[in-house]
Order: C-alpha cells, then structure tokens, then sequence
C-alpha cells in the first residue's frame, strides 16, 4: 500500500490470496524472536476490492521488549528518533526508556471499579461511524469492546480499561475527577467580571468537539472585499487551527490520573489562555517550545487518548502541532503563541493573543457601551488605553485621533497620527492621515490639512482615494479631488455621495473652464460637463435618501441648462428636485429664471 505524505494513495496495489497466508506466517515467526514474546493483531481486510493484510500493533503490558539486530544479531532494545528506529542504549536513551515503560500507561490499565455496562454502546458507534471502521459489523458487544480494546477478559469476565471510560462513558469527570473542560469569559483583566462559564463534559472527544464548536462561535469573523478582484482577504479573532491545536494539546496531554484540575480556557478582551495539568514532560524545554530545537521525541503521557483522537482527526502525533500552531497565528495576522510553566512543572499554559484588530473592535465596543451609559470621560480612557497599548492599529488611531479632535486636542491628534506613521504598516498610513485631515478641517485648520495632503502618497487604496478626494474639495482643490476620484476606479461607482461629489468635482473645474476663451479649452468645459451629467444620472438610479436624489436633479439641471438642453428637460429636472426638497426655496428662485 503506497502512502503519499503519510496519507494512503488508493486503491491500494493490495495482496494475493497466497500471499496473505505467507505474510501471517513470516510475521508469526520473526514475532516470536522478539523478548518478551509479542504477537500484534493481524487481519486480512479488503479496501475498494483489493485484499490487504493490517498488522496493529497495539500498547503491551510487558514492555520493553527487544528485537534482533539483522537476521542473526543479539537482541537491542530500539527507540524511534524521527523517522529512524535505532539503539536505544548507543544513542544513550536506554535508562530513560526502562524508566518511562517500566509501567502501562495509566489510560491502558484497567479499571476494576467499573464493568463494561459502564459503557454507552451508542457512542462506541457513532465513534466508529465518524471513524468509518470495519468494527461496526460486529454485532456482539462483548466482542467489539474486546477489539476495540477498550476492555480485557479477566478472570471469566471483561473488565473495561481506563481509556474506554475516558472515552465511551457517560460522563468521563465521575470516573476520574478533573476530566472535564470549562471555559470561563472576562470583561477584562482589571474587573475581573465574568462574562460567562461553560463546562464541557462528557466523553473525552465529546468535550473537545462541543468546546471547540463553542470557541469558534464566539471567534469575530473580519472579511473585506478586494478592489478590483474577485478575492477577499479576511482575519478571525483567534484561528479555529490554532485554537484546535492548543486544546486537544492540553487534552491529550495533561494527566487523568496526579490531577483532579479540569482543563481550562480563560478568554480575556486580547487573548486566550488554555491551562492543563501537569506541565510538559521534564526533557521540554522552552526552546522545544518556541522551536528553538527540533522537538523532542518522548512518550505521549496518554496514548491510548493519541491513538483515539488521531482517528478522529483532531491530534497528528507526528510533531507537526507546534508548526501547524505557529502557522495558523502567522498567517491570521496574530501575533505568536506564548507558553509557560513553572519550575516544578505543575501546570502548562498556552496564550494566543487576540488579532490585534479584534482588539481594537473590542475596545471600540466597550467605548461605545460606556459613552451609551454617559460616561463619555471612561470611554475617551479605554480608547486612550487601547491605543497605548497598540499603537500600530489603524482602527484604534483612527477613533483616537476623532475623539482628540472632538476635545479640540488637535496638536495631540498629529502626535498621535506621527508616532503610527513611524511604526505602522506604510498601507494603512493614508486612511488614518484622511481622518486626520477632516479634524484638521473641522476644526478650522486648512493650511495644516492641506499640508498633510501634500504628502499624501501617489498611489492609495480605493477606499483611502474616495475619502482623499472628498477631502480636496473641502479644501477647495478641485484638480487633486479629481485625480483622487479617478484614482479611487470602480469603487466610485457604487458609492452614491462619490458619483456626487465627482460630478460636482467636474461642474466646478467646467466652470474654470468656462471663462476661457481658448476653443480647446471649451471642448474641455463641454466634456465635463457631459461626463457630470452621466455621472448625476447614474446617481439618481441608485439607492439614496430623498436629500440626496434631490441635490442630484438641482444639479443635472444646473449641467443641462450650461449644455444648452430643451428648456423641457430642465424644468423637469428642476421639478424633480422641488418635489424632493419642498423647503429649499432657492430651487423655486432657478426654476423661474429658466421659465422666464
């Protein structure tokens, strides 16, 4: 059976009949050179109509054992070190192996306080169902636990193991205390109010499937539209793969039998802390960790608990999980995982920081309930303290820089904007420049907003265009509000307060050159005028308030009446914009002077 990338690659090329009865003798044999003896579980199966032979070689209660060297050579005993069997006691490892297998583990002990009826029947198989097992053919109970190994026959009856408790009983916590996962929200880390709490029980896959559905809920989803492209490019609060890594870590991991501590999830406003009990095996260190070094390869604490959970697909066992950790909160935009335990290695905590965007968002919602409540001097501190705290987000500079400009801190809100220049992503400087520029005007200061749109850089975002060149009209910079419009492309056409202001844009630069006398100049006038008047059109079939709709048929009419329209037409428009905007008297003024 071939294998792609530790994936099968089907069909598989399988076996002849004959040659199954060869395999199951060779392996019977070589098996018993093996001290002490060990014989795995062999099965012939079939897969999309070809025989293959399964060799499963499950967990022994004798272990160590040894194995020839060759053919003919003394037995040793063998460790696998990446993808490499080899001496255990050359590469020095022996005493440290003895050590850790002298034992079963304790999910493979049995658990005489418990019988087999202890077991749901229904979850065994709704777990081979999700696993796609061959077992669920197995109509006899008794025999199916047995090859599931989930319990032994012990003295004229079976006995169930630890790992099936774990696994397949009602309720895990009752059989072994601390096996259960609770999730605690908080407001934030100086109230300490809490939110919500949620314990998640059951089998031990149950937990971490209802635990990691529930966290993914709550994951703030982001997805922005790309100008002109069919993508969209997007975050998450926390990624659901890093999320899934550092929880079925600390399920796989932790210990069932020295801790009677549940697994626990804190979530903080800015990150998220998972805690379990005991810390890393003592040979982790932290440079395993934040992969510094290759990973060491020791002994799963819960194998029986590995072996189930990679059926599912929710653990690898193969020391990718750090990689695919940090993986995850890179290409989200996050910034890295954090680890720590102490000294005695009594408790391990994973930290993933929140999206810095999320953050923001977050801190932008608390501002926004306080100010809701009057306390509009909390609100300013949280966005104050937010910002301090992440000065390179452009959401939280943003707000920043608007509520310093409300307070009339305009000196503060350039301070602000400078320091994000320095360090921030160079993409979102213009966004928050354009915020900075409305405070600038608003608060009367045009030759300083002007200034800042001197520096503005020649190519920008759609959006950042759009916003660059509503603000060059306020500033009565006709020619750079057009140059912005045309650079802002596709994305003015579905902006109707943009079509406006272009077609304003356009009527106003008509006019300069309508005073010329040049007649190329005058074809100029004419072409703007044209293009306003398509412009205004466009707006008036779209979506808008009455204001709006109003203001645009003032204005057709203003370019129709310059192009020299029927008189008809300029009524009509006129009349248009009367009926939108009876009390703007100015309109009635106009509409008589083309009458007359």
């Amino acid at each position: 059976m071939a294998e792609d990338n530790g994936c099968a690659v089907l069909p598989p090329k399988g076996v002849s009949t004959g040659q199954i009865d060869e395999i199951h003798k060779w392996a019977r044999g070589n098996c018993n050179r093996i001290d002490p003896e060990f014989q795995p579980i062999m099965s012939p199966e079939k897969i999309n109509g070809r025989d293959i032979f399964v060799i499963w070689v499950p967990a022994s209660d004798n272990r160590p054992h040894r194995a020839p060297d060759g053919e003919k050579g003394e037995r040793k005993y063998w460790v696998r070190i990446g993808s490499e069997s080899v001496d255990a006691e050359k590469n020095g490892v022996l005493e440290e192996l003895l050590q850790l297998t002298a034992r079963v583990p304790f999910d493979d002990r049995r658990e005489l306080r418990a019988t087999t009826d202890d077991f749901r029947e229904t979850k065994v198989r709704e777990f081979l169902r999700d696993i796609r097992s061959g077992l669920l053919d197995e109509t006899i109970t008794r025999e199916l636990y047995r090859k599931l190994r989930i319990a032994v026959p012990v003295n004229g009856h079976d006995a169930p193991k630890k790992i099936g408790l774990l696994m397949f009983s009602e309720d895990a916590d009752h059989w072994f205390p601390g096996s259960r996962i609770e999730i605690v929200q908080y407001a934030d880390d100086s109230s300490g109010n809490l939110l919500e709490e949620k314990t998640f029980r059951g089998g031990v896959h149950e937990q971490l499937k209802n635990a990691l559905a529930y966290l993914e809920n709550i994951s703030a989803h982001h997805i922005e539209k790309q100008a002109r492209s069919f993508r969209v490019k997007g975050w998450v609060s926390y990624p659901i793969p890093a999320l899934r890594e550092a929880l079925v870590n600390a399920v796989y991991h932790r210990s069932y039998e020295e801790s009677s501590e549940p697994v626990k999830v804190y979530l903080y406003p800015d990150r998220i802390e998972i805690i379990s009990y005991p810390g890393p095996h003592q040979a982790i260190q932290m440079a395993h960790l934040l992969q510094q070094k290759p990973i060491l390869p020791v002994p799963a604490r819960n194998r029986r608990v590995g072996e189930f959970l990679k059926e599912l697909k929710l653990a690898e066992g193969r020391g990718t999980g750090l990689r695919k950790l940090f993986r995850a909160m890179r290409e989200n935009g996050s910034s890295d995982p954090m680890f720590d335990f102490d000294d005695s290695r009594t408790y391990f905590r994973v930290t993933l920081p929140a999206h810095p965007e999320y953050v923001a968002i977050s801190a932008l919602r608390d501002a926004a309930h306080l100010k809701a409540l009057g306390s509009e001097d909390d609100a300013f501190r949280r966005i104050e303290e937010a910002w301090n705290k992440m000065p390179t987000s452009p959401t939280l500079t943003v707000e920043y820089i608007r509520l310093l400009g409300m307070k009339g801190k305009t000196g503060a809100a350039e301070d602000v904007f400078l320091q994000f220049q320095d360090e921030a992503v160079t993409e979102f400087v213009p966004s928050v420049a354009n915020v900075l520029v409305q405070v600038l005007l608003d608060s009367g200061l045009n030759k300083k907003a002007a200034d800042y749109m001197k520096s503005m850089p020649q190519l920008l975002a759609s959006d950042d265009a759009l916003d660059a060149a509503i603000l060059s009209r306020r500033l009565g910079k006709q020619q750079n509000a057009h140059r912005y419009f045309e650079k802002a492309g596709d994305a003015v056409l579905y902006d109707t307060r943009a079509l406006h202001e272009f077609a304003q844009t356009k009527i106003k630069l008509a006019g300069k050159a309508g005073r010329e006398q040049n007649p190329q100049i005058r074809a100029s006038q004419k072409r703007l005028l044209q293009e306003a008047q398509e412009l205004l059109e466009r707006v008036l079939q779209m979506d808008a308030d009455k204001t709006r709709h109003g203001f645009a048929w003032r204005d057709l009419a203003r370019v129709k009446r310059r192009l020299k329209r029927p008189t008809s037409e300029i009524v009509v428009a006129y009349q248009k914009a009367i009926e939108l905007l009876p009390h703007e008297h100015s309109l009635r003024t106009e509409l008589s002077k083309v009458e007359n």
